[in-house]
C-alpha cells in the first residue's frame, strides 16, 4: 500500500485594509454604549447597543499587522485559504485563524561534521548557507518544522558531497581530479544544486552555499601536514633542478659559441656536475682555486 503526499501551493489571500476596519470597530464600540446611555430603560435600545459593541469588538479581533518580508497564512477550520503578503495593518474575519511566517533571507552555519572523504580520510567540514522561504504554504503545511528540516538537509548534503571528493590531490593520481580544497567554488556550486533539490519540498529557496570550514581531523592532521610540507619541498626541488639544468645548458652553449674554452666530453661532464652542485646546493659553495694547468 502506497501513501501519497499532498503538495500545498501558496496563493494570495483575500483580506481588507486594517485602517478602515479599525475605525469602523472603534466607532461601533463607542456607539453601542452611547446608544444605551440615551435611554437605559429601553430594552430594545440596550440590546441593540450591546450587539453593536460586540460587533465592534469582533471587528477589532480580526486586525493584524505585517512588516516587509512577512506573510500571514489564513486558515478556516484547518483549510488553507491563502497567504497575505501586503504590509501594514490588515483585517480578516475574526473566525479565520492566522499563522505568521518570516520571508526574510536567513543565514545558516552548520555544525562541524566529522566525515570521511572519497579516499576514506577523516576530515572536518562545515557550510554556510543563505536561504529564505519562497512558498509559505509548503513551508508551513508540507513539513513538520521547516527550519529543522533545512538544518538536517544541509548536514546530509555535506556528507554526500564529501563522499564524492577527496580532500586534496594524491601522488598516485594519473589525471587531476576535483578536490574539496583546490576546487572550493565548484564544490560550493554542487552543494547549492543538491540543496535546492533537497529543500524544494519545504518551499525553501537556496541563494548561496559555501564551505565555511575544511580541515583534516585532529588524529591525522599532523601526518597530513608533514606530507604537505614534503610535497612542497619536492616541488621546490624540481623547480630548482629544472632551472639549474637550463642555466648549465646555456653556459655550455655560450662557452662553445664564443670559443672561450674547448672541453672534451669528460670535462664537460665534470663541469656540468660542478655547476649543478653549486646551483642546487642548500649552502653556498666554497671555491677551489686551481693553480696548475687547465686539467691539472
Amino acid at each position: 500500500m502506497t501513501t501519497t503526499h499532498s503538495k500545498s501551493t501558496e496563493r494570495p489571500a483575500s483580506t481588507a485594509n486594517g485602517i478602515l476596519m479599525l475605525l469602523v470597530g472603534l466607532l461601533l464600540m463607542v456607539g453601542g454604549p452611547a446608544a444605551i446611555a440615551l435611554d437605559p430603560e429601553n430594552i430594545v435600545l440596550v440590546v441593540t447597543g450591546i450587539l453593536v459593541s460586540v460587533v465592534g469588538l469582533l471587528l477589532l479581533c480580526g486586525l493584524y499587522s505585517l512588516q516587509p518580508n512577512e506573510g500571514m497564512a489564513i486558515l478556516l477550520f484547518g483549510e488553507y485559504r491563502g497567504t497575505d503578503r501586503k504590509t501594514g495593518l490588515r483585517w480578516i474575519l475574526p473566525w479565520y485563524s492566522r499563522k505568521k511566517i518570516s520571508l526574510r533571507v536567513r543565514n545558516l552555519t552548520s555544525d562541524k561534521l566529522k566525515v570521511n572523504d572519497k579516499r576514506g580520510s577523516p576530515i572536518e567540514i562545515a557550510a554556510n548557507v543563505v536561504w529564505r522561504v519562497e512558498d509559505s504554504a509548503q513551508a508551513l503545511f508540507d513539513v513538520d518544522d521547516y527550519q529543522a528540516f533545512v538544518n538536517i538537509q544541509v548536514d546530509t548534503a555535506l556528507r554526500d558531497i564529501t563522499s564524492h571528493y577527496a580532500y586534496d590531490h594524491g601522488e598516485e593520481e594519473a589525471e587531476p581530479e576535483m578536490t574539496l580544497r583546490s576546487d572550493a567554488e565548484d564544490v560550493a556550486a554542487r552543494l547549492r544544486d543538491e540543496l535546492v533539490g533537497r529543500v524544494k519540498v519545504a518551499g525553501v529557496a537556496i541563494d548561496e552555499a559555501r564551505l565555511a570550514h575544511l580541515a583534516y581531523a585532529p588524529e591525522i592532521a599532523g601526518a597530513m601536514l608533514k606530507r604537505q610540507q614534503a610535497e612542497a619541498v619536492l616541488a621546490a626541488r624540481r623547480l630548482i633542478v629544472k632551472g639549474a639544468v637550463g642555466m648549465v645548458e646555456a653556459a655550455l652553449t655560450d662557452l662553445g659559441d664564443r670559443g672561450v674554452v674547448d672541453l672534451d666530453e669528460d670535462r664537460k661532464a665534470a663541469m656540468v656536475s660542478n655547476l649543478l652542485v653549486v646551483l642546487c646546493a642548500d649552502r653556498e659553495a666554497q671555491p677551489v682555486v686551481n693553480t696548475g694547468t687547465l686539467y691539472g
